[in-house]
């Protein structure tokens, strides 16, 4: 499955004790449709009020339901802010995150005095001004394969905490489109690609590079952030509301 939700009023991806969770739902749609209680695995479980624009997602069924025909049960049950874009059947073999080679997250920044309120749901809004130069060349230092303990959130369960991060990067618009009426402002668009993402790792490097943004730390901080692998020395976590998982890649065999 290809799936889009916005994750405002969700506890996130994975099913929780207490709360509805995209996985759940989706757990529970399938269920009614084909008769069969499924597991539907994810290839980034993304915490809550994350959205997703390509989530891919998997699940086991000896139904005979056809695909086109599942998708449009499956769209016709969901709530509104969650949808199958596609689905079709894949090889045993596939897994949704261990085939994974690549994944791109993108954040969204309104650094402005008055956030449009449409933006609200979809942008962290900063009112102080960003120096993105240095919040580019901060990024730079992030480049490559690193142990990214330092930007890793409490209790994540990776036992190897080094990735490569194979473009990062920031891009300032003046105007955004929504609804065909132009929001003029100061809007940053930031683009992380990684073989992979620990525990909170985006919006901990977003909130990080936020910080150098306003001139509280150096770009070079990065350098002395990542060798102290120590999550007290990095910055804040950056809010969930800005973050989107926006495409996960896969070999061209899979």
């Amino acid at each position: 499955m290809i799936l889009q939700y916005d994750g405002t009023a969700y506890k996130g991806w994975q099913v929780q004790k207490t709360g509805t969770t995209i996985q759940g739902l989706l757990q529970e749609m399938i269920s009614r449709l084909t008769g069969e209680r499924v597991q539907v695995i994810g290839a980034g479980r993304t915490d809550a009020g994350v959205h997703a624009l390509a989530q891919i997602a998997s699940f086991d069924t000896s139904s005979r339901i056809e695909p086109p025909a599942l998708q449009r049960g499956l769209n016709a049950l969901l709530p509104d802010d969650i949808r199958v874009t596609g689905l079709d059947e894949v090889a045993s073999e596939f897994h949704p995150r261990k085939s994974a080679c690549r994944k791109r997250y993108m954040y969204l920044i309104a650094n402005m005095e008055e956030i449009p309120v449409f933006m609200e749901r979809y942008m962290w809004g900063i009112r102080f001004p960003l120096d993105t130069a240095k919040m580019n060349a901060a990024a730079g230092y992030l480049m490559g394969r690193h142990d990214f303990s330092s930007f890793r959130g409490a209790k994540c369960g990776s036992r190897n905490t080094e990735r490569t991060i194979y473009s990062i990067g920031l891009e300032k618009k003046e105007e955004v489109m929504f609804l065909f009426v132009g929001f003029k402002g100061t809007f940053i668009r930031l683009s992380i690609e990684a073989d992979g993402f620990l525990r909170h790792m985006a919006r901990n490097i977003i909130g990080t590079l936020v910080e150098v943004g306003r001139e509280k730390a150096d770009p070079q901080k990065i350098i002395e952030i990542l060798a102290s692998r120590d999550r007290r020395v990095a910055g804040p976590m950056a809010p969930a509301r800005g973050l989107f998982l926006e495409r996960v890649f896969y070999a061209p065999s899979l």
